[in-house]
């Protein structure tokens, strides 16, 4: 009877460091995207800028070549393209697009729809920059919030799980 008791204490622990590391991978993965957007926004620009190919197509290229969930938010722009113009399939995809993203890095993706489809490749493709030195400073937000962040959930998830075994002994 003992021994059932211990397992079920120690499966105690175990289930709560693994929520404390869960709610601690909610940093690390939107600090990815937020890479991954980055580049995915960096390709953008390049393709605009010297391919001349049409925006669904890159759309297209770029879903094939990043992360699973940005790769979702292209994939949906350039599904949407066939029904709405540019501007408006970009900010619909960014919305109904499950991702860790904040409020505040959707909007910062949003802005890239105001150019895109809209103007000359020069238009667009300083559009794209702006756009990239807002991630950046993005970026640096969720670097230093996982930094904080991360351990604090995982420690946390641990010791909530020594504490119920405490009183449960």
């Amino acid at each position: 009877m003992q021994m059932i008791k211990y397992f079920i204490l120690f499966l105690i622990l175990v289930a709560s460091s693994m929520i404390g590391k869960f709610l601690s991978k909610k940093y690390v993965y939107r600090l990815e995207e937020l890479e991954e957007m980055q580049n995915a926004l960096n390709i953008l620009k390049t393709k605009i800028k010297f391919t001349y190919e049409p925006i669904p197509e890159i759309f297209d290229e770029i879903s094939c070549n990043v992360n699973r969930n940005v790769g979702n938010i292209f994939r949906k722009a350039k599904e949407k393209m066939s029904q709405n113009s540019a501007n408006i399939a970009w900010e619909e995809a960014i919305e109904e697009t499950s991702t860790n993203l904040k409020e505040d890095d959707k909007h910062t993706l949003k802005m890239l729809s105001k150019l895109l489809g809209q103007t000359d490749v020069e238009g667009q493709t300083s559009q794209i920059e702006i756009t990239e030195k807002f991630l950046e400073a993005q970026i640096r937000e969720a670097t230093e919030e996982k930094q904080k962040n991360e351990k604090l959930y995982t420690r946390l998830g641990t010791i909530m799980g020594l504490a119920i075994v405490i009183v449960l002994c």
